[in-house]
């Protein structure tokens, strides 16, 4: 049997020669995996057609994958809206070991990390040390911003963002 590697809540994941290093949340509480695509569409042959990341990206090259082997699924989204989203596989290169993983395609653009993965696809090969964070989480500048803000005036800070509506 072969050794489990451990892993971090956050690492680093390449996708071959054509994405390397790209920032991954890892989420236990996640049944699946997903990766940030674009330009999602089957064309009139059933050929699924995407790329990889989006314009915005560090990662986006405009290279179109194409896939024959895929499926769709039913996942309900942060809001609690189910959506119909294409999967399909890729070999990602993760904590030093290359595997197999079925990705959900969606729209990260939001999202802090353009790959997430989920337990099915670390399940069995990997333990997590969730104290270990190989990439480094970007401080949000609205969360800075608002600290400033309620260190200048807590009660002010208060009335703008609580009492709104109410009688002050």
């Amino acid at each position: 049997m072969k050794e489990k590697a451990i892993i971090g809540s956050t690492e680093l994941v390449d996708f071959g020669k054509r994405a390397q290093k790209v920032p991954a949340k890892i989420d236990t509480g996640a049944d699946s995996s997903a990766v940030w695509a674009s330009n999602i569409h089957i064309d009139k042959d059933g050929i699924l057609k995407f790329s990889l990341f989006g314009e915005g990206s560090l990662y986006y090259n405009g290279k179109v994958f194409k896939r024959t082997d895929y499926s769709v699924a039913s996942v309900r989204s942060a809001m609690g809206q189910n959506q119909i989203r294409y999967r399909t596989h890729f070999w990602v290169k993760l904590g030093g070991r290359k595997i197999k993983m079925l990705m959900n395609l969606s729209d990260r653009s939001k999202n802090e990390f353009p790959v997430l993965i989920g337990r099915r696809s670390i399940s069995g090969k990997f333990l997590v040390d969730v104290s270990r964070k190989n990439v480094r989480r970007k401080k949000s500048f609205v969360t800075a911003s608002l600290n400033e803000e309620v260190k200048l005036n807590p009660y002010e800070f208060y009335k703008k963002y609580h009492q709104k509506g109410e009688e002050k």
